[in-house]
């Protein structure tokens, strides 16, 4: 028994460094094991990080600096025993406020935001103090923020002759604001200049018929939604025809390592989550194993942990390879970047019904282009180009995965 360090949690594959961004407890309070007790931002995720100790804190690092993996933040006095609580004083109730001064609450100058609560007043450039919180202890809440930064700005206050002040108005389409660059946009961005630096990309395209998959989901959506609680989405067709593509070129499952090449013999399918925060690419383990309900079980779990905030590092590391789906907000085309140490990113765009020939005729049809980024230093042309034709082949022809042909 006595001071114990605590230090920063490892946060996954190649991340050495992430942001303080706010202490939980204040200095010299009495926290208990596993009570969160900061919040580590890396360019992955923001999770709260629990106590390992139970006993008195003393911060060690202040909020907004940069930690290194394994850096002592804080120190636990574990000898201390927690204060006795004093009974309260049954208090009167409260009067009934009106609308209004529901609305407004009472602001607090210690109240602490959620972690989405927080972005959101970020964005309207708000203090915590400025908002209401009506969560458990007054925590600032999502809504709570959202309420706030929707709020017309406050009145002017009054000069000495009572009359309100005029504050100075910026020139039309003049205006700028400067803010720091976020913890996790900084590392996406080193991240995707270091892919572009560091790999040898190319990009192949093809394109699909989503005949097949349209007429399947409207024939068995409904029976699909009742059977599994989930509707059945073009991604789970995509994932397996991945798997499918990759177990026929194993070696765009692969990954260097130096002067090595590592074969991977298991398929973890990253698949691109767009945030308030920026992309995030929750990883789908063992996918081979997993059929179609499950996998759009697992994406849509996945996907509202990332919006919501609370995504893991757990949920982030490894992947042997990457889906990205541009098409959700229009794109028709692009060339998708690695995501180092894969070699390879899978990239869907918007479906378009457009003309092309089937069996000498020229028919209307649902398409969608793909593009497939490698690793040139590891996959030639060729197998890329095959293995993006065997995805093709698997989309349009989504019994073959069924019936494993």
């Amino acid at each position: 028994m006595g001071v114990e360090q605590v230090t920063v949690p490892r946060a996954g594959e190649s991340i050495s460094e992430g942001t303080l961004n706010r202490w939980l407890k204040p200095d010299g309070a009495f926290v208990t094991a596993d009570e969160p007790l900061y919040e580590l931002g890396t360019d992955k995720a923001t999770q709260e990080v629990p106590s390992p100790f139970t006993g008195v804190l003393k911060r060690l690092v202040g909020e907004g600096e940069t930690v290194q993996v394994g850096a002592v933040v804080a120190e636990i006095d574990t000898s201390a025993k927690a204060p006795a609580k004093k009974p309260e004083p049954a208090a009167a109730p409260a009067p009934k406020k009106s609308e209004p001064e529901r609305e407004r609450g009472t602001a607090k100058p210690d109240a602490i935001p959620s972690p989405a609560a927080a972005r959101v007043l970020a964005e309207a450039n708000l203090s915590p103090a400025d908002v209401a919180g009506t969560g458990p202890g007054g925590r600032i809440l999502k809504e709570d923020a959202v309420a706030a930064a929707a709020r017309p700005a406050a009145k002017a206050p009054a000069t000495p002759n009572g009359a309100p002040s005029t504050p100075p108005q910026p020139t039309p389409h003049r205006h700028s604001r400067r803010e720091a660059m976020s913890h996790v946009r900084k590392r996406i961005a080193a991240r995707l200049l270091e892919s572009q630096n560091t790999t040898a990309t190319l990009t192949t395209f093809n394109e699909a018929d989503m005949t097949a998959i349209q007429e399947l989901r409207a024939r068995y959506n409904e029976r699909f939604e009742k059977k599994h609680g989930v509707k059945l989405g073009f991604m789970s067709v995509f994932v397996k025809a991945a798997v499918e593509a990759l177990k026929a070129f194993p070696l765009v499952n692969a990954r260097i390592d130096a002067a090595d090449v590592v074969h991977q013999h298991f398929y973890d399918v990253g698949v691109a989550v767009s945030t308030e925060k920026g992309l995030m690419v929750p990883v789908l383990r063992d996918a081979d194993k997993l059929g179609f309900a499950d996998i759009e079980k697992r994406i849509g779990e996945l996907a509202k942990k990332a919006r919501d905030g609370k995504i893991t590092f757990a949920d982030l590391e490894g992947g042997t390879f990457t889906i990205t789906n541009g098409g959700i907000f229009g794109s028709m085309m692009s060339t998708p970047i690695l995501n180092p140490p894969q070699v390879a990113i899978l990239g869907m765009h918007n479906i378009t019904k457009r003309a092309v020939v089937v069996n000498d005729q020229v028919v209307i049809r649902p398409m969608m282009y793909l593009a497939l980024s490698y690793d040139h230093r590891l996959i030639d042309g060729r197998e890329a180009v095959q293995f993006l034709v065997r995805i093709k082949e698997c989309v349009e022809n989504p019994e073959r995965m069924l019936l494993e042909i």
